[in-house]
């Protein structure tokens, strides 16, 4: 370290930490001293391709896997994120819709969790932003109110996905998506070829790729391999954040703390650190998945331009919330066939993608080890199971437009790669962790950016929506 002492401690270089930063910057003197602490190291997205077409690299074997940084007490539910520079950005497949306004007022308007403190209104200038800092590719309407084009085209409908527009109109759009429809700042058109996690023609936004140039800002000091584990916390403020670095301790005093882990590992740094809030840690969560494969008949599902084509929102909002979750269509267009000779492309794949609701015996604990997390999960909520039975009952009259044959349906998925809940978002410490400005309830120096903070957890991709809430979060509050 340079210095002892900072302005601002940051923990983590993923979606959350950079964007608050990025805000936060924008606004700081030339003499702001800033800290920013990673755990992993720069594994470059081309280094990242050798690996994966069998090539030497020598970056490999920085990063830890991330099953090997957390006890996993389900075995059969994975958890999804990667390690490094960049964090989650670089294995991210880049889908952004933005959430309902609906989705704030699940209280209100359902009867179910509770209302999230921030509102859609508030939060759209952010989403326009993240959007534009993003190229965004996405269509002219959408079921959500937007005041401003996005910054790319949409992508290219399936033959299938023209007739369910036709249809469904604005509850069925091109995905909005961080895969690029065209070339743009130094990001190639996305090649559709569903392998997103390392993406091999560099079309997806990451912090790598981000030109935000937030960390080559002389104001800021990148450590890598340094792993955050505690915080000193001192009459209702954090005085320094501990952390691990080259197998030594060290720690560094910050005006103001912001902690851009994931859900898993801020809430173990605040558990190690003696956080009381009785919602720390818990309610952990994500949303369910499944594959609807659907036969057609004579149809052939050509067409496309990237790895999800569209969102259909058809079974997502309504008064069926009051009693099961809502559920988001995923166009798959990844490559499949029909195993029939003759009909090898007349089917279409869908990925339903279902809320769930944060649940107290889900969480977070601390272990023997303070740099490793356990985890308990037992699994989705009654909501969510019951609304899979009755999206099977509903899709074949949503798909009536398509001359559908059979519809064959997968288990879930063991992800959806969404770590969502152990902080979350609340008007009072009475119901949650932080405020509408993602600040601790009781330690008022610390903020806990990232999904951990959603109060509920919509069936959308949470990207987006973290991305925003951390600029709302920075701009509000210096």
């Amino acid at each position: 370290m340079k210095h002892t002492a900072y302005d601002l401690v940051v923990v983590g270089t993923g979606f959350a930490s950079t964007f608050f930063l990025k805000q936060y910057l924008s606004k700081a003197p030339a003499s702001t001293k800033v800290l920013v602490l990673e755990r992993g190291h720069l594994f470059p997205r081309a280094e990242r391709v050798k690996e994966i077409i069998g090539e030497k690299s020598a970056y490999a074997g920085l990063n830890p896997l991330s099953n090997d940084t957390f006890e996993n007490h389900k075995p059969d539910k994975d958890w999804h994120f990667s390690v490094g520079f960049g964090g989650s950005s670089n294995c991210w497949y880049g889908c952004t819709p933005r959430f309902l306004p609906s989705d704030f007022r699940m209280k209100t308007l359902y009867g179910i969790g509770n209302d999230w403190p921030v509102q859609y209104d508030e939060l759209d200038p952010y989403y326009e932003q993240v959007e534009d800092l993003m190229s965004i590719s996405g269509p002219a309407e959408t079921p959500y109110p937007r005041k401003k084009a996005y910054a790319q085209p949409p992508h290219l409908f399936t033959a299938v996905d023209t007739l369910l527009h036709q249809k469904y109109g604005k509850l069925y759009i091109n995905q909005p998506t961080a895969r690029s429809r065209v070339a743009m700042n130094g990001r190639n058109p996305c090649c559709a070829s569903a392998v997103c996690s390392v993406c091999p023609v560099d079309a997806k936004f990451t912090i790598e790729n981000s030109n935000f140039r937030v960390y080559e800002d002389p104001r800021v000091e990148l450590l890598h391999g340094a792993q955050v584990y505690g915080l000193e916390l001192v009459q209702d403020r954090v005085r320094k954040v501990s952390f691990r670095q080259d197998n030594k301790d060290h720690h560094a005093a910050g005006e103001v703390v912001a902690l851009g882990a994931n859900a898993l590992f801020n809430a173990n740094i605040l558990l190690n650190s003696g956080d009381k809030n009785p919602f720390t840690g818990r309610g952990l969560g994500e949303q369910l998945g499944l594959q609807a494969h659907v036969y057609l008949d004579n149809l052939q599902s050509l067409g496309g331009s990237t790895w999800v084509n569209a969102n259909g929102y058809m079974l997502y909002d309504g008064d069926h919330r009051k009693e099961y979750a809502a559920c988001l269509m995923e166009s798959s267009n990844a490559p499949f066939f029909r195993p029939e000779s003759g009909k090898w492309r007349h089917m279409a794949s869908f990925r339903m993608i279902f809320e769930d609701l944060p649940d107290h015996d889900n969480y977070v604990a601390t272990t023997s080890d303070i740099m490793k997390p356990a985890i308990h999960f037992k699994g989705p909520s009654d909501y969510t199971l019951k609304a899979i039975d009755k999206m099977k009952q509903r899709l074949p009259d949503v798909l009536s437009c398509l001359p559908v044959e059979k519809i064959i349906y997968d288990q879930p998925y063991a992800s959806e790669a969404h770590i969502l809940g152990t902080t979350r978002m609340s008007t009072s410490a009475e119901q949650g962790v932080v405020d509408k400005h993602l600040r601790h309830h009781q330690y008022r120096n610390l903020f806990v950016l990232g999904s951990g903070s959603f109060t509920t957890y919509t069936p959308a991709n949470p990207t987006l929506t973290l991305s925003a809430l951390s600029l709302l979060s920075a701009d509000k509050s210096f």
